[in-house]
């Protein structure tokens, strides 16, 4: 059975007490300023609308008679229920307190320019919403007045972050749209030239913009272009940076071959084999052979057969890293190659480099596409050939090579209804680079499942998004990569969600939701270098269930990302 998360959002019970109606809203060390559109402050004066709310200590209890005599109704023994039905009674318990509270104040612009900014009170950010390292870091929000950027821009503004805002115009309407304290920069996204000083001190991206219509250009322009430039721009960036220092970027992949020339092709040894020392395999001997060349065309191709049973050939190099530079410190590697679709073999040899005897074998399998496409593989996909040998460690490799046979391969998706003989083979090599690791996520990008989406439009969407995606992964940033159901307008934190992978889900989600998933990614371990869907929770239909209900109990920062993202899978 295929497994996702469903997580509880939890709520601080506290009691708020109103002061003085002549100063200014205090929520946290933040000035509240409660929007006058609100249906919870429509027929409230001035002075109401102003009063000021402060919260005591999270051990006291609201003070409502008919909220406390509703909650102690709605108790739940522990004894009376499962533990799949703990998370949802209890979470009704709360329900009715959010829904009361999340009316309460907004953050937003007014034409009162005294109340217009949003104060920080000398110590940080609000103490419940505190993110360390927050104040020293740089968020670019691209798409900031989007559904979802609006949101993400205040709740990173909450946080403590630095924000800045990429807008093609900075019309009236616009700036009215994002707190003053966010800086607004001009800029477009398929357009190279007006991306640098967007990026320009930025540590981290969150990419909610979208296509605002279906024409084919339009989604190639934001949903696949524009991701490609933003993140060459911000390695470009970091890569400056880095020559600066007199150093490298940590975010840059490390060149391991690069074939531009005939030399290029030095070191690189072309070998064949059979798995197999027997009179039957010699009986169906039908020969093998392959070559590598660099052709006219200026191309490095490495290609052959193989009609022995058994039988394999491989290309084999051992490798030479700049001065200082280690494996141990990247966490794959990156292939630009082209062809005509076939699956291969990469085998890394590991151990001391003084006595190759001792060294140790390990192996990943990699899937090309016909034309040219980069193929990630991380280290963690390597096995060991022998069982009992330990994980490999990227510190103690030396050799690389790449292994074709004729068996497990499979007709290319492209092949167009002709036959092929798949025991021969055609590889067409640009480069081979390692990925850098890191910590955290430098890039989130906010995509989506398709659902909701209208079926005459869904595969020319899906079809950016996923090429976008794409050019992330290949970047060699630290991603994140969300993929929401349905957007729904309506407040955040009153549902469980579901966190999936597999494009199985249907269900929607709120705005909000999603804005606190991409905010919590930033400094999330758990989250780099993943790509999910997420919706809320919901009942599948009794044997056609699509996950296990797994409920975790939030703590005080309510950091429900990281248990629900450790089970899924990296690199996807």
């Amino acid at each position: 059975m295929a497994t996702a998360t469903a997580l509880h959002h939890h709520l601080h019970v506290q009691k708020w007490r109103p002061v003085s109606s002549s100063s200014s809203s205090d929520f946290f060390g933040f000035s509240l300023v409660p929007n006058s559109t609100n249906n919870h402050s429509s027929g409230a004066n001035a002075c109401e609308r102003r009063r000021v709310i402060s919260c005591e200590s999270n051990n006291e209890d609201i003070d409502d008679g008919k909220l406390q005599q509703k909650s102690k109704s709605m108790t739940i023994g522990l004894d009376d229920v499962n533990p799949v039905g703990l998370g949802r009674k209890s979470r009704q318990i709360f329900d009715e307190v959010w829904r009361k509270f999340s009316g309460l104040g907004q953050i937003s612009r007014t034409n009162d320019e005294s109340l217009d900014t949003v104060f920080i009170r000398e110590g940080g950010p609000m103490c419940e919403f505190t993110i360390p390292g927050a104040q020293n870091t740089t968020v670019l929000v691209i798409g900031a007045t989007s559904r979802i950027g609006r949101i993400v821009v205040r709740k990173l503004m909450l946080r403590g972050y630095s924000v800045k805002a990429l807008v093609r115009k900075a019309d009236q309407e616009v700036i009215d749209m994002l707190p003053r304290s966010v800086e607004i920069v001009i800029g477009d996204v398929g357009d190279p030239s007006t991306l640098k000083d967007a990026i320009q001190g930025c540590n981290k991206i969150i990419y909610c913009a979208t296509a605002r219509s279906t024409i084919t250009g339009d989604l190639i322009r934001v949903d696949h272009q524009g991701v490609y430039n933003i993140t060459k721009a911000f390695q470009d960036y970091n890569n400056k940076l880095a020559q600066l220092r007199a150093g490298k970027s940590s975010k840059s992949k490390l060149l391991l071959a690069k074939f531009k020339s005939e030399e290029s092709l030095e070191g690189w040894e072309v070998r064949q084999g059979t798995y197999f020392q027997d009179v039957v395999a010699a009986k169906y001997d039908g020969g093998m052979d392959a070559k590598f060349e660099f052709t006219e065309t200026g191309n490095a191709v490495f290609e052959g057969y193989v009609f022995t049973r058994g039988g394999y050939v491989e290309l084999s190099k051992k490798l030479t890293l700049p001065l200082g530079s280690t494996l141990d410190r990247y966490e794959g590697l990156v292939l630009s190659v082209g062809g005509n679709g076939r699956s291969f073999i990469l085998i890394l040899e590991a151990g001391p480099s003084a006595d190759t005897s001792q060294s140790k074998m390990y192996f990943a399998r990699m899937t090309t596409k016909v034309g040219f496409c980069r193929v990630r593989v991380p280290f963690s996909s390597f096995r060991p050939v022998k069982p009992d040998d330990p994980p490999l460690d990227p510190f103690l490799i030396h050799t690389l090579t790449i292994r074709f046979e004729p068996r497990r391969q499979r007709a290319p998706e492209a092949s167009s209804g002709v036959k092929q003989d798949l025991r021969s083979f055609k590889l067409i090599m640009e480069y081979i680079k390692a990925l850098p690791t890191g910590p955290e996520t430098d890039f989130v990008l906010v995509s989506c499942t398709g659902s909701g989406i209208e079926t005459s439009r869904r595969e020319q969407v899906l079809k950016a998004k996923k090429a976008g995606e794409d050019s992330l992964r290949r970047s060699g940033l630290g991603y994140t990569i969300v993929r929401p159901g349905p957007l729904q307008e309506e407040p955040g934190g009153q549902r469980a969600l579901i966190f999936d992978q597999g494009n199985r889900i249907s269900q929607g989600i709120s705005c909000a939701d999603v804005a606190d998933i991409c905010v919590k990614a930033l400094h999330d371990s758990s989250a780099r270098n993943k790509s999910f869907d997420v919706c809320y929770e919901y009942m599948a239909e009794q044997g056609k269930e699509l996950y296990e209900l797994v409920a975790h109990l939030p703590d005080k920062a309510n950091n429900y990302l990281t248990p629900a993202l450790s089970a899924l899978e990296k690199n996807t």
